[in-house]
């Protein structure tokens, strides 16, 4: 979900077309975005409520991007596209070519693509703002069974979030998906359209459903890639997304094992993985990116953030292998760790609304933990899910949006797409969030990787195809 990771791998995109155009719209002051990739980007804000309910806490101000659709004669609409996170850039997917394959043609055609930021995120104003060295202790144990430890972990949650809640004010209260689904409805009515559509990955397939759930009338078109079922209990989707990050890793491995375009070629791959993360955890795998050596959980990150791409793969064929070479350097992982990306502030500000610790204490904690290294043996020290809940012990702002069901009543036809194999989102997340939505379809894909537009040209297909014409494949759909 990290924005790093949509930028990286942008040229795994495709897309199709065809449809009547709707009325345009201009209502926004539009400008040539002052640096991008896509010459044809234009840039422009929406203010909006800090928190609806008080008005006096003042406005933040949303940045958007946009690419403005080719053949304005037959042009549908706008297309917003959210890529993720929490704490994604819409406008940096936008403007450094989020959308630039030629497989997207058709969708740059007929759609005004609009990015935005969402609230506290990157060139939106105020940015959520923490101290990094404050935020990330790299010696604390995520994974405390004692009082004394649980306790660390308490107090440094505690400092870090009051260190937020300094640096950036209200706003860091009231960055929960609610009011950034609020956000999206300001965001269309400026944008002077009747409906609009929506493109979601990961985190963005949350933020779509709160969208539809609460303006379903104001919807278009609906992919949700990548699905978050956000009325998940807590407890089991740590456990459920554990064991999709350790099923990616043992693909990888057997893979790997068994691929001459691996560096670990013919190796048992995941001792070789569990040794690198053994010595780690004893301070013996130096990262020159770093300038000290990476911890165990550092190492797992930046395996589980390559997993996201199935082209990847070699490429974390070759980090592995040099953080367990003769002398190791995990440059290759830590790289890839979100813990130290620009971004992790927001990630974890929004993350501790709408996934809060459950919880109460050290033996619990330590009862979950066991539990998470029985799902997940090799993969276990690092998932998303237990970075969100053991980063949010203790952490001092209440949260406005905690798990709990989005449904959606009286919106058109909604296509979810969810991975059998993909580490992030597993494929009953999917299952879930396509039930709690009337109409929806669900289309499952078999292969590697997170998100179907990143790895699987049949889904971008299948995506494309429906957004162009609102038609969603049949049901039962599955792309191998």
């Amino acid at each position: 979900m990290d924005m790093r990771r949509v930028v990286a791998f942008v040229a795994a995109v495709v897309v199709l077309a065809a449809v009547p155009a709707v009325a345009e719209a201009a209502v926004l002051p539009w400008h040539p975005c002052a640096t991008q990739q896509e010459p044809a980007a234009e840039c422009s804000a929406v203010d909006v409520p800090i928190d609806r309910a008080q008005p006096g806490l003042g406005s933040a101000r949303l940045a958007l991007a946009r690419l403005p659709a080719l053949d304005p004669a037959h042009r549908i609409g706008s297309l917003l596209v959210n890529p993720g996170g929490p704490g994604g850039s819409g406008v940096g997917f936008v403007q450094y070519g989020g959308l630039a394959s030629p497989d997207l043609a058709r969708l740059r055609e007929r759609y005004d693509i609009v990015g935005f930021d969402p609230r506290g995120d990157w060139f939106s104003t105020p940015r959520i703002t923490c101290d990094p060295a404050t935020l990330y202790d790299p010696a604390l144990d995520r994974f405390p069974a004692t009082g004394p430890g649980f306790a660390a972990l308490v107090a440094h949650n505690r400092a870090a979030g009051q260190d937020c809640l300094a640096r950036t004010g209200p706003l860091l209260a009231n960055a929960d998906t609610q009011s950034a689904a609020e956000d999206i409805e300001t965001i269309r009515a400026a944008l002077g359209e009747a409906k609009i559509s929506w493109l979601g990955l990961s985190y963005g397939t949350e933020l779509g459903a709160v969208y539809a759930s609460k303006h379903p009338d104001r919807v278009r078109t609906m992919v949700l890639d990548g699905a978050v079922d956000h009325a998940r209990p807590l407890r089991r989707a740590i456990l459920e997304e554990a064991a999709a990050t350790e099923d990616a890793l043992v693909r990888f491995a057997d893979w790997c094992r068994g691929s001459a375009d691996c560096a670990l070629h013919g190796r048992d791959v995941l001792r070789f993985y569990d040794d690198v993360v053994a010595r780690a955890g004893s301070g013996a795998v130096w990262s020159s990116e770093l300038g000290r050596s990476a911890t165990a959980d550092e190492i797992s990150a930046g395996v589980y953030n390559h997993l996201y791409i199935r082209e990847e793969w070699p490429a974390l064929g070759r980090a592995l292998a040099a953080a367990g070479g003769e002398f190791p350097d995990a440059k290759g992982l830590t790289e890839r760790n979100q813990f130290l990306s620009p971004i992790y502030g927001a990630y974890r500000a929004i993350g501790c609304h709408d996934f809060p610790s459950p919880f109460t204490g050290p033996a619990d904690m330590g009862l979950m933990a066991g539990v998470l290294r029985i799902a997940a043996p090799h993969s276990w020290r690092y998932s998303e899910y237990w970075d969100f809940t053991s980063g949010c012990t203790g952490w001092p702002v209440p949260a406005k949006n905690p798990p709990q069901p989005h449904p959606v009543h009286g919106a058109p036809p909604i296509l979810v797409v969810g991975g059998a194999h993909d580490p992030a989102t597993p494929l009953a997340w999917a299952r879930g969030l396509a039930a709690s939505i009337d109409g929806a379809t669900l289309l499952t894909r078999t292969d590697d990787g997170h998100t179907g537009l990143f790895n699987s040209a049949c889904a971008r297909a299948a995506e494309v195809d429906y957004l162009m014409s609102g038609r969603p494949p049949a049901r039962g759909t599955v792309c191998r």
